[in-house]
């Protein structure tokens, strides 16, 4: 089978399983690493072996670039301790405890090779933590945890896992060595996707086209990522960087056509390539059984320790994270103490992903235990993938996690919604001024305005019974009506092509609006 089939076949496989997924109720991604895994024990039907690089050079970039994107800030800058702690601190014990537990299991193995495997295995993926944790409907403060740390880990895990690679073959990794990675890989990503967010901020404001901006926007995790690792810097901190700062200035870059396209682009692209990473990591299990050659007891051991180890570690961190914090004034005042079930909701959140397993393939290929970190990556990614996953609602549900609360949401929105509305009205006053307006189109812009409104604010009521509600089903069925005309007039020959499709647009475009109200 050729590179182009095997492509297009996971495609329809991802396709189908999302579909499955739907129906049934059940996470997509816990049921692709299923259907990976379940593909990959029949012999002979589908085998492909995962490339390193194409992952962590041409998968995870632009997931990471979209996840910033739609990152809130100032979300992210409230809860900026946490998220520093979990992405650089956790992830540092976690390689260690995971190093130390697996040398003590198995004493052939180097301390520096076991703490290369830790870096692997000890940060959460940015894929797995948002496709998993938005699904069940977490709260909005646990989420973005969830997604800050998972943003930064990765370099965090990648530099360590240099410094791994190196002490066990030997290079120099003395303590101003570490120190200087560190600080190259942190501060020379920052400042190369800070360049490349300015400069791609520049462009996509003298950008009309909404074709450029979709294509600029899509070079640009990539144009970011690849100067950065040239300069041995971070890639994942100049992609995730550059997200940020663009997608803070999102509403001021572009036209709303652009703005509107680039969306769809986006969920296209998230949606095919989230799904092709976790049916990859399950269509590895044939690959790595084949070439897992120690005993069992020795296998059995390790995989208890390390996957134990993961699971227990992050637990072991995040009460003392939660909660000493809480003992200095300045954060007390701040944050409010937080219930046991947030941090218990965050610790067992912890689901690893196909970057997990890009990263064990990229080790040496005579790197001390390789076969054997293979089949420990890989079990730790479906353990807390389908292990957590599965369960993270139920616990939630057990723990009462309160959810985001819908009223503060509408009453805010309604809030600044009403303020909109007096800023609109005050510019059409002014705008009409000097011109000679029709009376029924000033009477017609003002409805527009306060029906905004009025909307807002009857979400906080019934929504089935709200006025809102009948005009949205009543104008659906006149829309209904009207392209059936268009469409019988293309028919009939009376009109072209071109002309039912520039009416069908527009009549798409309400139709979106209405689905958004819904």
């Amino acid at each position: 089978m050729s590179e182009l089939e095997t492509i297009v076949l996971l495609a329809v496989v991802v396709t189908a399983v999302y579909a499955v997924a739907k129906r049934i109720r059940l996470l997509a991604p816990i049921l692709l690493v299923l259907v990976g895994i379940a593909i990959s024990v029949l012999p002979g039907v589908l085998e492909v072996r995962l490339d390193p690089e194409i992952v962590l050079v041409g998968i995870l970039p632009p997931l990471l670039y979209v996840a910033a994107i739609e990152t809130s800030v100032q979300a992210f800058r409230l809860h900026l301790r946490p998220i520093l702690l979990l992405a650089i601190g956790l992830t540092l014990f976690t390689t260690f405890a995971v190093g130390f537990a697996l040398h003590a299991v198995v004493p052939a193995l180097p301390l520096a090779a076991t703490c290369a495997l830790g870096a692997i295995v000890a940060p959460p993926d940015a894929v797995a933590a948002t496709a998993v944790a938005r699904r069940i409907g977490l709260p909005r403060s646990v989420v973005t945890i969830l997604e800050g740390e998972s943003l930064i880990n990765d370099a965090t895990a990648l530099v360590t896992l240099r410094v791994a690679i190196g002490a066990t073959v030997g290079a120099s990794v003395g303590a101003v060595n570490i120190g200087w990675h560190a600080v190259l890989a942190a501060g020379g990503g920052l400042a190369v996707g800070l360049v490349v967010a300015v400069v791609v901020a520049f462009l996509h404001r003298r950008t009309t086209d909404p074709l450029l901006d979709n294509s600029l926007s899509l070079l640009t995790p990539f144009v970011a990522f690849f100067p950065a690792e040239a300069i041995d810097a971070s890639g994942v901190v100049a992609v995730v960087t550059a997200g940020l700062y663009l997608g803070h200035r999102w509403p001021l870059l572009m036209s709303a056509a652009s703005r509107l396209q680039m969306a769809a682009f986006w969920a296209m692209v998230r949606f095919l390539l989230e799904g092709a990473v976790f049916l990859l990591v399950g269509l590895q299990l044939r690959g790595i059984l084949v070439a897992l050659k120690e005993p069992p007891a020795v296998i059995v051991g390790a995989t208890a320790a390390v996957v134990g180890t993961v699971i227990l570690a992050r637990f072991v961190w995040m009460y003392p994270a939660t909660y000493l914090a809480r003992l200095i004034p300045r954060v007390r005042a701040r944050e409010p103490r937080p219930a046991v079930a947030k941090p218990t909701v965050l610790a067992w959140a912890g689901m690893r992903g196909v970057v997990t397993l890009a990263a064990a393939f990229s080790l040496p290929r005579l790197f001390p235990g390789r076969d054997l970190f293979l089949w420990l990556a890989f079990s730790v990614i479906v353990v807390t993938l389908v292990g957590q996953g599965l369960t993270l609602p139920t616990l939630v549900r057990r723990l009462k996690l309160p959810p985001d609360d819908p009223t503060q949401d509408a009453l805010a929105e309604a809030a600044v919604q009403h303020a909109a509305t007096r800023a609109a009205l005050d510019r059409l006053e002014e705008a009409s001024a000097d011109t000679e307006v029709p009376e029924h189109v000033m009477k017609r812009l003002r409805g527009l305005a306060q029906t905004r409104t009025n909307t807002a604010w009857e979400r906080l009521g019934d929504p089935g019974r709200a006025p809102s509600a009948v005009y949205r089903r009543l104008r659906q069925e006149m829309i209904d009506a009207e392209r059936i005309v268009f469409r019988e007039a293309r028919d009939a020959g009376r009109i072209p092509e071109e002309v039912l499709r520039r009416a069908q647009r527009d009549l798409d475009l309400e139709e979106s609006m209405l689905s958004r109200e819904e």
